[in-house]
């Protein structure tokens, strides 16, 4: 069997060797009965794999199928050269191949796309490729309203969400965002652990993903709500109901006032209190307090003030409205209340139709702000004249001599430090009359006397007939008081005062020295001049450099202490000079007293009385107006009682002394003129009346419209004093004028003259020479 293999084998290669023996083809042919044809080498599949064949004449190339290739630059080739068809990687050879918010997804011959998480492709399918023109858009997760469970919120992003807790809340995992895959929960915060989350005076309730605030008993929160929370910037200020009874006078006011203010403390201690109300308990109680008769009694309309403008600041921080104007029969309010973080700025105005009252902001408000400011213009309609005749001047403003001729008003702000203010408030009042006559601008001074009118710290910017525009460094009550008949001459009794007072120390300096250097003149009674000279130019310096420095209350009243010591030393110092007169003449044998006995009766006196007066009222040296003694509880009398007895002792020394003068012209000058004798007289008598201060009985006719005569005579006398005192002692000296005339022409004289207290060229006056010599005094 073998064998008949290899026979048929042998004969095929015969055969074919006859073929091809016969025919050559080129290559890439093939014969073909006899004849050479192309041969299609694709049929034996030479590209290899991923790569098709492409049949050519006498040849063939190969090309790698969609999604392969060789390399980016051969694209043809054979498989003789032993190359591979190897897949293209589109999602990293072609960049964003998929577009925006997508991922690429690479497969053999291909790839496809995908949406990210959080995205979702336009044509709702999974897969797509670039040839689609499909677009990934954001899926807003937060569609779904439980996603973030509860107490959180959710907040969509691009591709993508994240959840936080709600406010008062705090996730579980303490992080500020989640999502839903993180099981997460939000958990209630108790703000209240933070002890001073609401602020002093606050206590913290805590609530169901949030807290409230509330201001603890007593006070108030500056937003005038009940609750408030840590961000509005609340403060709590304190309540004080017990103002209501801070006046001066509530322990002695009337039954009345004090039922209205048991009333309004009663309602200020209220819970949830307001202002509103307490201004209509206000308002009604006063409707029936000034329907009855007029006020007569200036502690009642101090107690009234005081009620109203302690109770306002109370009502303004109760106050739910920003705003009121309310009026009644007898009363009219405006009030005005700022709620805000900051501290308001700026002018404001207030007005009735009366009265109209412009200030600031700042002024309201004062150097603590409280979250709130209040100001309020309380006008009384029913005030008539008969209030002011029955108050007391207390220095300020005289009884009887004034009218109102104005509404009275009341002045209230938050801020309580209203006694000296950096900026003016301005009143601007309509007069009830026409204005005729001087206009003052007032406050009511509850200090003066149970309360009065006065004008410290107020002042009359302009006046018409028909309103007043007045400037006030302070709150209180207000008003403009016409007067009943004319001040006149007032500045030039003030002139008169200044240059009288600068005369007179000009002639007690010249007196000093000269009681005090002069060896020739001394004597008991240049002693008692020189003392009385001194104090008098102590007490007129001190008036005129301090008599109106009332800034300082301390340095007043020292002021006023020293005045009153050395103006009783000086009346001390001129009964000294009556009683030394009355020594000469009547007692001519008793003419000396001894400088010690001098000195206590004319220091030592005034210093008792001082110790005795300041220990018994030491609030009475100063006045909120001159530097003075007050007027109040009689303490004026401290230096009028003592100057009444002096004046007293020295009219009866006068009258003595004056009696036992004209006895001896009678007997000692016989041979004297009448004349003479009334001229001697009359200067004897004028010098003594004004060296011992009977002038000042001048100074007690000063209370009425008719005593303008008795105020220049009183301030002419007074001030010149002094002038008196130089004319008298050393001019009408005739032993003074000599030692002037030796000091100005420079004589030398030798020999030392005696005088003697009458000089006289008759012998037969022996009675008066002996007096003299045995004296060495000067009865003038």
């Amino acid at each position: 069997m073998r064998c008949l293999y290899l026979l048929f084998l042998g004969v095929l290669l015969a055969e074919l060797n006859d073929e091809t023996a016969a025919v050559t083809c080129a290559p890439g042919q093939k014969s073909s009965d006899m004849s050479c044809i192309d041969e299609d080498e694709c049929e034996d599949e030479p590209c290899g794999k991923s790569a098709t064949c492409v049949n050519t004449q006498g040849s063939y190339y190969c090309q790698c199928v969609t999604g392969f290739w060789i390399n980016k630059d051969k694209v043809n080739f054979t498989g003789e050269e032993g190359v591979e068809c190897k897949d293209i990687n589109e999602c990293r050879e072609l960049n964003n191949i998929c577009g925006p918010n997508t991922d690429c997804s690479n497969s053999a011959g291909s790839f496809y796309c995908t949406c990210r998480s959080g995205f979702m492709a336009s044509n709702g399918q999974e897969r797509f490729n670039a040839s689609q023109s499909v677009t990934c858009k954001d899926i807003d997760e937060c569609l779904n309203k439980g996603i973030c469970g509860p107490n959180a919120e959710c907040s969509n992003t691009n591709g993508s969400y994240y959840c936080t807790c709600l406010s008062g809340f705090m996730a579980s995992n303490r992080q500020e965002r989640f999502d839903a895959s993180q099981s997460v929960t939000c958990n209630d915060i108790d703000e209240c652990l933070n002890k001073s989350i609401c602020g002093p005076n606050a206590e913290c309730s805590n609530t169901n993903s949030s807290y409230y605030c509330t201001c603890l008993s007593g006070f108030v929160a500056s937003n005038g709500r009940e609750r408030f929370n840590a961000s509005q910037n609340v403060k709590c200020n304190e309540l004080d109901c017990n103002r209501l009874h801070s006046g001066s006078l509530s322990g002695q006011i009337d039954s009345e006032l004090k039922q209205i203010l048991t009333e309004l403390s009663s309602t200020c201690k209220q819970k949830g209190a307001t202002g509103e109300a307490m201004l209509q308990i206000l308002t009604e109680a006063l409707e029936g307090f000034l329907s009855r008769a007029p006020l007569t009694d200036n502690k009642i309309i101090t107690a009234l003030f005081e009620v109203v403008e302690n109770t306002l600041p109370l009502i303004g921080q109760l106050l739910v409205r920003s705003y009121i104007n309310q009026s009644s029969p007898y009363t009219r309010v405006e009030m005005v209340t700022q709620r805000r973080p900051t501290a308001p700025r700026g002018p404001f105005s207030l007005s009735t139709n009366d009265v109209q009252f412009t200030s600031h902001w700042e002024t309201a408000t004062g150097d603590s702000y409280l979250g709130f400011t209040s100001a309020s213009l309380f006008e009384y309609k029913s005030f008539g004249s008969a209030h002011i005749n029955s108050s007391d001047s207390g220095g300020k403003i005289s009884a009887g001599q004034y009218q109102l001729n104005s509404k009275v008003v009341t002045i209230a702000v938050t801020n309580p430090n209203t006694a000296h203010l950096e900026k003016p408030i301005t009143l601007n009042f309509s007069h009830l009359q026409e204005a005729v006559r001087s206009i003052s601008c007032v406050f009511w001074d509850s200090k003066l006397e149970g309360g009065a009118w006065s004008t410290q710290g107020c002042s009359v910017v302009q006046s018409s007939t028909y309103n007043t525009v007045c400037s006030c460094s302070h709150l209180s009550s207000f008003a403009v008081l016409m007067a009943l008949y004319e001040m006149e001459n007032v500045f030039e009794l003030q002139l008169i005062t200044w240059i009288g007072l600068s005369l007179s120390l000009i002639c007690l300096l010249i007196c000093i020295l000269t009681f005090w250097l002069v060896r020739a003149i001394q004597s008991t009674r240049t002693t008692i001049h020189l003392h009385l000279c001194i104090s008098l130019f102590l007490a007129d310096f001190i008036f005129l450099v301090g008599i109106s420095q009332t800034d300082n209350k301390v340095g007043c009243g020292v002021v006023a202490g020293l005045l009153h010591f050395f103006f009783l030393a000086v009346f001390c110092w001129m009964c000294l000079e009556g009683v030394q007169l009355f020594r000469m003449v009547v007692l001519v044998f008793h003419t000396t007293l001894s400088r010690g006995y001098l000195m206590a009766a004319g220091y030592g006196v005034p210093a008792l009385i001082i110790i005795v007066s300041a220990s018994v009222n030491y609030s009475g040296y100063g006045t909120s107006r001159y530097c003075w003694l007050s007027l109040e509880n009689g303490f004026i009398w401290s230096f009028f009682g003592p100057v009444c007895v002096i004046i007293v002792v020295n009219a009866v020394f006068f009258l003595i002394t004056v009696s036992r003068l004209a006895q001896k012209f009678n007997s000692l000058n016989p041979d004297l003129s009448n004349l003479k004798k009334i001229r001697t007289f009359t200067i004897t008598a004028i010098a003594q009346l004004c060296v011992l201060g009977t002038m000042w009985i001048f100074g007690c006719f000063q209370f009425d419209e008719g005593t303008l005569v008795m105020s220049y005579i009183f301030t002419i006398l007074n001030s010149l004093q002094g002038v008196l005192v130089f004319i008298m002692h050393c001019l009408l000296s005739k032993q003074v004028r000599d030692e002037y005339i030796r000091f100005l022409t420079c004589l030398t004289i030798k020999q030392k003259r005696s005088y003697s207290e009458f000089s006289t060229n008759q012998s037969s006056k022996s009675q008066v020479t002996k007096s003299v010599q045995t004296t060495g005094e000067l009865p003038l």
